[in-house]
């Protein structure tokens, strides 16, 4: 299974270079569209959304969980956001069970 980032050019080169794919969206409704096409691939099992872009689309986040069980969409902290600082190594670590 693969695992897809989806956010700023900051927060998906911070999981690329840990070798994940990503894709760099502008807007929430972009990002939701390609929520949407991983949806469609089976391959995919989880998506990771930074809260920034995935806060103003969480309902059609909510009902596309309810229609679809993969993937895992996750929405962890932007980089750079108020927040402490984020190891995104350590998240990844955690959300895997490794």
């Amino acid at each position: 299974m693969k695992i897809v980032t989806i956010g700023s050019r900051i927060f998906v080169t911070s999981f690329q270079l840990a070798g994940v794919q990503g894709i760099v969206v502008d807007n929430p409704s972009e990002a939701f569209s390609e929520i949407k096409k991983l949806a469609d691939d089976p391959d995919v099992g989880l998506v990771l959304i930074s809260d920034d872009i995935s806060a103003p689309i969480t309902t059609d986040l909510t009902k596309l969980r309810a229609t679809k069980s993969k993937p895992l969409v996750f929405s962890l902290p932007a980089a750079g956001s108020a927040k402490k600082e984020v190891d995104y190594r350590k998240m990844l670590k955690t959300i895997l069970g490794v």
